[in-house]
């Protein structure tokens, strides 16, 4: 049995893995942590109540995998589970670099895994695979990613991956885009990250939606992928769950487990 604890369980996303995890026969939900509802019963068997002492939660309860849901993303919570011994799961976007470093750091000290997970729906991995493998034919790409308004973050940690897995792709190639256009300082051009734009739509009604369109000579590729509620993101959480236990070193992206 896997002893799990949610952290933002209140949340959109936490909500939907307190429900996830409940239904599994190999899972058992032993903690639920956020500032929002303390005292609230979350569920019922067994009965759990919402709790704002996190340390406290992963003292008694001794779980072996964390999910971390909340928002903003807070490397506390990451160091205190990592330093007894728990696989923190982490799905909250919006780390910097100095962080990821960090958490890596964090693993090699306590010798405990850590996986960051942009995005756990397996239609975006799939997504973001064929992106890469259409880069090396057509090296010349934006990306336009939208999602709810409530998302604080931007660009989406799924879109940054996904740049990132072309610009490697082209790199391995040996090809080169045409770069960035003669209006690159321009703001409304939108970001850019690893030689590639990045365009981010915030509102009401989105959940999680991204398109990756390459460019050529007569012709338009466009990958899309569509996260139209959110239990679309269940599967991987649960994949994540369950291969925590083998995990070593940090894990970055849903694709290194699949």
């Amino acid at each position: 049995m896997i002893k799990v604890v949610v952290v933002g369980a209140k949340g959109r996303m936490g909500s939907e893995v307190v429900k996830a995890v409940s239904a599994e026969p190999d899972m058992e939900l032993v903690g639920a942590c956020d500032i929002i509802g303390v005292g609230e019963v979350i569920a019922k068997t067994p009965r759990l109540v919402i709790e704002n002492d996190l340390q406290a939660i992963l003292d008694r309860t001794r779980p072996d995998v964390m999910v971390d849901f909340a928002k903003p993303y807070n490397i506390d919570y990451t160091r205190l589970a990592m330093e007894r011994g728990v696989v923190p799961i982490i799905g909250t976007t919006g780390q910097t670099q100095d962080q990821l470093v960090e958490i890596e750091k964090l693993s090699k000290q306590t010798g405990t895994a850590a996986m960051v997970i942009p995005n756990f729906a397996i239609g975006a991995v799939l997504m973001m695979k064929f992106a890469a493998e259409a880069a090396a034919y057509m090296p010349d790409v934006e990306i336009v990613e939208l999602h709810h308004d409530k998302k604080v973050d931007a660009p989406s940690g799924t879109s940054i991956k996904t740049a990132e897995m072309i610009d490697a792709a082209r790199r391995a190639s040996g090809i080169t885009s045409r770069g960035l256009s003669s209006a690159s300082e321009d703001r409304s051009r939108g970001d850019e990250r690893f030689g590639i734009r990045i365009h981010s739509v915030r509102l009401p009604g989105l959940v999680a939606h991204q398109e990756v369109i390459f460019g050529g000579v007569g012709q338009v590729l466009t990958i899309r992928h569509d996260s139209l509620d959110r239990t679309s993101f269940m599967p991987g959480v649960l994949l994540a769950i369950r291969r925590a236990s083998e995990a070593k070193g940090l894990t970055y992206g849903l694709d290194k487990l699949l």
